[in-house]
């Protein structure tokens, strides 16, 4: 582990004197270059991806400028005025493609920018701190491209990326009006014609549907249907003879109010065979290897939206009085930002994790993207719902406080957790993978390569080989497999610093939490209906260990996550653990545990992570586990 083996150097350092210090010196000078030169995965310049910053987010923030300068397209008083009268982010999405942000949506072997999914983690992220409504509708020209991408057609990706980068919108259309989900009960028809297709029926709901020039669309290509009677055909509707589509209304919705969610029918609409994605019969497989990355990304607007959130709540603490105290005085409103800075932490740490695994464990990303999809939403949901109460009345209105950014971020995240998969989607896809996850869990593996790069920010990623993606889990997960050997390591780096201790108790609880879940998982009962109850339970209780080993796997492998010691960790596993215990009663020890004696422990926790967090705000930086510095800067 590299982060305890940085400590036995330093403590050997500090018993030999100071002239051992230059090479840890000489490594952090050479990330700090790798931060002003590359791209999160190395974009530029070569070498080793920055372990110490999100180097892109930071230069993108400042191009798209300070978001309370009202004038600017992506000022939150535009994207309040837009969403009150319902509009399209037109003028964001103009700006975003100026600075050539729809480059990093078409991968760098095609001509694009993008050369490791984590740099999109990033992208996202600042967009969605900004306006979630523009983050989803730039963004999903990535969700609509994707399947193409994966389907590695290189005469139709090499067209598409040409759009792409010209700034041509994509859809991606998959759900139908009757049929939501369900994949396999699509009534979109693409009959064989001498000349390739023609294309007959409804798809609803669709994400850019009618602003889109290009869709990713899947439809029956043979009649009685079936795992290989789908296909994927990428439509240009320029393409189209008149008469041949329809772009359906607008569909008014409770969040990302200007958001063109909206449908598309077709009525004999002709394509040629060189708009086939792939083979046919494929389209089902594409699109569901293609929704593993894109719910690994998706979290980045779930972060996005916990930062904004945190932002205002703490802002608004700060400055607020009320019964001649100031609102941040207040020991239950201090606790209620600090844990939410917390499980802002652990989502972050999952979110980065599952991004990477997209390159180092492609064979996993069923279980990682389902977790991900899964956990990361319904945290920051939670975290908004726990923030209106710090902010009160303020919460709630439209106008008066912050332009009413608040209830249009609230308004704007639920629709997070349903999109490419709703929440129940995903913990079933866990509950469908149990026994290989049981079987995996007990199989010895030691430290790798691949689970190097997957933790160590400052490791290079492997290309994207779609080919390694799989619908189903073979070996078990890795992070979960390293769960005993971090417990372990932490645990005998205490001995040597008691400022440990309780990271590693709580690491041990985890392993042997893991340990026990795992066993239950593998004797779940199998109903011909579907999981039972106590299956969803137990992939809750799951998804929450999954977390707690990203975290302890990112502490460990990189050094600037451990400087000022494990307070950020420990008030991660905390909540992690807190969230164990609801999903999964007495698995984080016997029942009823002391509460006094965790509020012991909690309180001073928790005013330590306060003052962290409060550094970050002063610095003007993002809420993260690493610094970012934001374009509004320190608050005035």
């Amino acid at each position: 582990m590299r982060v305890l083996r940085e400590q036995a150097a330093a403590r050997e350092t500090k018993r030999a004197g100071p002239t051992k210090r230059a090479g840890g010196a000489g490594g952090a000078g050479r990330a700090a270059e790798a931060g002003r030169t590359g791209g999160s995965a190395g974009a530029e310049g070569g070498g080793r991806p920055a372990a110490d910053r999100w180097p892109l987010a930071e230069r993108l923030e400042g191009r798209l400028g300070d978001p309370t300068d009202e004038a600017g397209p992506l000022s939150y008083a535009t994207a309040a005025r837009e969403d009150a009268a319902e509009e399209f982010p037109a003028a964001a999405c103009a700006a975003l493609d100026r600075l050539g942000v729809q480059h990093y949506y078409v991968p760098a072997q095609y001509g694009g920018a993008l050369t490791g999914l984590p740099q999109l983690l990033e992208i996202v992220r600042t967009l969605a701190r900004r306006d979630l409504t523009t983050a989803v509708g730039h963004g999903k020209t990535f969700l609509g491209a994707v399947c193409i991408w994966v389907a590695e057609d290189r005469a139709g990706a090499d067209r598409l990326a040409e759009l792409v980068r010209a700034g041509e919108p994509v859809s991606l259309g998959l759900t139908e009006r009757t049929h939501g989900s369900d994949l396999m009960a699509g009534e979109v028809v693409a009959e064989h014609a001498p000349d390739g297709y023609r294309i007959t029926g409804e798809k609803w709901l669709i994400n850019n549907a009618t602003r889109g020039r290009l869709l990713c669309l899947l439809a029956r290509t043979r009649a009685e249907g079936g795992p290989r009677g789908f296909s994927l055909l990428l439509v240009d509707k320029d393409e189209l003879p008149a008469g041949t589509y329809r772009t359906l209304p607008k569909v008014r919705t409770l969040g990302i109010r200007g958001a063109d969610i909206s449908g598309i029918a077709f009525d004999q609409a002709p394509v040629g065979h060189d708009c086939l994605v792939g083979q046919e019969g494929e389209g089902p497989e594409t699109v569901l290897k293609s929704l593993q990355i894109t719910r690994s990304l998706c979290t980045a607007l779930s972060l996005g939206a916990a930062d904004h959130g945190l932002r205002l709540a703490y802002g608004f603490a700060a400055g607020r009085e009320l019964y001649g105290r100031r609102l941040l005085d207040l020991p239950m409103a201090r606790r209620t930002l600090a844990e939410s800075y917390a499980d802002l932490l652990a989502a972050e740490a999952l979110s980065t994790v599952a991004a990477r695994s997209i390159h180092t464990l492609p064979g996993e990303l069923s279980v990682t993207s389902a977790v991900a999809k899964y956990l990361v939403p319904t945290v920051v949901d939670a975290l908004l719902g726990r923030l209106r109460g710090v902010l009160g009345a303020r919460s709630f209105l439209s106008d008066h406080h912050a332009h009413g950014r608040f209830q249009k971020l609230e308004r704007d995240h639920r629709i997070v957790g349903i999109f490419d998969g709703n929440t129940m989607v995903n913990l079933y896809a866990l509950t469908a993978q149990f026994r290989t996850l049981a079987r995996g869990s007990v199989l010895p593996r030691p430290e790798g390569p691949e689970q190097r790069a997957t933790f160590g920010l400052g490791e290079p990623l492997p290309d994207l080989r779609p080919e390694r993606l799989s619908l189903l889990v073979r070996h078990g997960s890795t992070p979960t497999a390293a769960l005993p050997a971090s417990a372990a390591a932490l645990e005998k780096a205490a001995t040597h610093d008691d400022g440990l201790a309780l990271a590693a108790r709580q690491a041990r609880t985890f392993s042997a939490a893991s340990r026990e879940l795992h066993a239950r998982m593998g004797a779940a009962r199998l109903l011909p209906g579907g999981a039972p109850v106590e299956s969803f339970d137990l992939a809750r209780g799951y998804s929450a260990c999954f977390a707690a080993a990203c975290a302890l796997g990112l502490w460990l492998h990189n050094p600037p996550l451990a400087r000022g010691g494990p307070v950020w960790l420990e008030a991660v596993l905390d909540r992690l653990l807190s969230r164990l215990e609801d999903a999964v009663p007495g698995s984080t020890g016997p029942l009823p545990q002391p509460l006094g004696a965790q509020e012991e422990v909690r309180e001073p926790l928790y005013e330590r992570l306060l003052e962290r967090m409060a550094e970050q705000y002063a610095a003007g930086e993002l809420f993260s586990l690493l610094p970012c510095r934001i374009a509004e800067g320190p608050p005035c």
